[in-house]
């Protein structure tokens, strides 16, 4: 398993090269949008916000939003660190308290942030993802890019079958009942 700053290390190192590959088809906001996805995924929403972490603390006091994740997950559970799931949680769980925050300003007369009651907020998603579709792909894909790499680096990229699903217990226990069934014989 890595280090906190062996994960920022090799998130930072293969930023560029990764925003770099999206040149060929969508050109310099490709390249953005992808250099920022994929820092922000591993910088600001990793695998590792379900445990006192770098990247709990870069949100500086904001880090106290991530307060319910980390009761609500044990660390390095199947629901913060497996692919797909863990980041589309964080991104639900952030989306959430937006949309809290939106009902919580909303009779206060600050609905004009664009979050009033998550309606603003729906719309302005729902905008972005007609007009800009292929960027929005590519921030969510930056994302979940750098949450495998950190997956990688901690030698999990995917969550452990339970172990009479894995293959060498399925295989011993095939073996065994043919061992058996051979001193029957």
């Amino acid at each position: 398993m890595a280090s906190g700053r062996e994960h920022d290390r090799l998130t930072l190192r293969l930023s560029l090269p990764f925003a770099l590959l999206w040149w060929p088809a969508l050109g310099p906001s490709g390249v953005a949008t992808a250099l920022v996805s994929f820092l922000v995924g591993g910088l600001w929403l990793s695998p590792d916000l379900d445990t006192p972490s770098n990247p709990t603390r870069r949100w500086g006091p904001l880090a106290l939003l991530w307060l319910p994740y980390r009761k609500l997950l044990r660390h390095r559970s199947s629901l913060s660190h497996t692919p797909l799931v863990g980041t589309a949680g964080r991104l639900l769980y952030l989306t959430a308290l937006l949309l809290a925050l939106g009902l919580l300003l909303k009779p206060l007369g600050l609905a004009h942030l664009g979050l009033g009651g998550g309606a603003g907020l729906l719309a302005a998603a729902e905008q972005l993802w007609r007009q800009q579709r292929p960027l929005v792909l590519l921030a969510l894909g930056g994302l979940e890019a750098s949450a495998w790499l950190h997956l990688l680096q901690d030698g999990d990229p995917m969550p452990k079958r339970p172990r009479l699903l894995r293959r060498s217990s399925l295989l011993r226990r095939s073996s065994l009942l043919r061992h058996r069934r051979s001193m029957r014989r």
